[in-house]
């Protein structure tokens, strides 16, 4: 038992001062390929074999001819090791490049293609998050031209809604100046409105520029639909009139919502403005309000004929306005995206969709808690 115990701490001491060489090694090639690294293991794993059998054979505890039978073994097992290490070295670094290059296509811009060759599970792992990443780079270069482009038509619009109303404005106020306006008091009422216009739109892009910038701030407070509904419809109801249109909100359920009372308020009144406009007259627009599985849904129906379903995704967006033929008399095309904006600010969401003769636009609500 004695000498087993001395072989077995003999063996160690060899393997151990072999151990901390090839940790050394490991050191100082940690920068070094991953093929190096590999060699290094397995000569260190060989290496410990072979020194802890010389430190038991100068103890004397092997003869001179099982040191040979046992040192060539150790030879031929490190020949197979130090080669099947290089082999895997080789094979790991391939596809570990193979992955680099296709990482560097999506960083340049492009997509990224996974190589085909099989690899290691932590090797495809990271090409399947690197296919993740790209997927959601690829989404978010998307919508970031989407909102470029948008921009660009919201500058474009904007220029020339400012500058037809700027050049009336000039016009009249020189006529006024030189004392040969026909009607003085028909142009101080129409400069009025103009100014009125020109208010109402920077409104419209402040509060937008508000919710883009996460700084709309809300006041929630218990409020009833019927409430809240009621109060639009009276704002709007000078407007309707001038069209010609009927207003109907008889199926309002009276349910309370926690919201937002003057911002909501907006939403509601720029639905209702945007389906007067586009109401023919005698035309009629509907609001009802109505529990749902989601919470409570605030609907706005008008008899605009139906949007195009090309058009139906962008309804909401900065800027749209749709086609000519759909171009309302005032605006730059922001109330519907400010309806977005707050109503995503309550955690609810806002849809479009058509309906016979018209569209139908719904706000989803949380209902407020019992």
């Amino acid at each position: 038992m004695r000498d087993i115990l001395l072989i077995a701490l003999f063996a160690f001491l060899g393997a151990a001062v072999a151990g901390v060489l090839g940790a050394c090694a490991l050191l100082l090639t940690r920068r070094r390929s991953l093929t190096t690294s590999l060699t290094v293991v397995a000569a260190v794993a060989v290496t410990a074999m072979l020194a802890g059998t010389l430190a038991v054979a100068q103890a004397m505890f092997l003869s001179a001819h099982d040191l040979t039978v046992v040192t060539t073994v150790v030879a031929m097992a490190a020949v197979v090791s130090l080669a099947t290490a290089l082999l895997l070295g080789r094979w790991v670094v391939a596809r570990s490049r193979e992955l680099q290059l296709a990482a560097r296509s999506f960083g340049d811009g492009g997509d990224f293609a996974a190589p085909d060759a099989p690899a290691t599970a932590e090797l495809a792992a990271l090409s399947r998050e690197l296919a993740s990443t790209s997927a959601k780079l690829a989404e978010s270069r998307q919508r970031e031209r989407a909102l470029e482009s948008s921009r660009r038509e919201l500058v474009a619009w904007i220029s020339h809604d400012l500058r037809t109303p700027l050049a009336g404005l000039r016009a009249m106020s020189e006529a006024l100046e030189d004392g040969v306006a026909a009607d003085p008091d028909r142009y101080l009422k129409q400069i009025r409105t103009e100014v009125e216009r020109l208010n109402d739109m920077v409104g419209d892009l402040f509060e937008l520029s508000r919710i883009h910038a996460g700084a709309l701030a809300l006041t929630p407070s218990r409020v009833s639909l019927y409430d809240l509904v009621g109060d639009a419809l009276a704002g709007v109801h000078p407007l309707a009139r001038q069209y010609g249109v009927r207003l109907v909100g008889d199926r309002i359920a009276p349910v309370p919502v926690e919201v937002d009372g003057k911002e909501m308020s907006r939403v509601l009144g720029n639905l209702l403005v945007n389906a007067i406009r586009r109401t023919p007259a005698d035309g009629t627009v509907a609001v009802a309000a109505e529990r749902c599985p989601e919470g409570v849904t605030l609907s706005v129906t008008d008899g605009c004929g139906g949007i195009p379903e090309e058009d139906l995704p962008r309804v909401f967006d900065t800027g749209w306005r749709g086609t000519h033929a759909r171009t309302p008399p005032a605006g730059a095309g922001l109330g519907l995206a400010i309806v977005r904006g707050i109503v995503e600010a309550h955690h609810g969401h806002a849809a479009v969709r058509n309906i016979p003769g018209g569209c139908r636009f719904e706000v989803t609500l949380p209902a407020a808690e019992d």
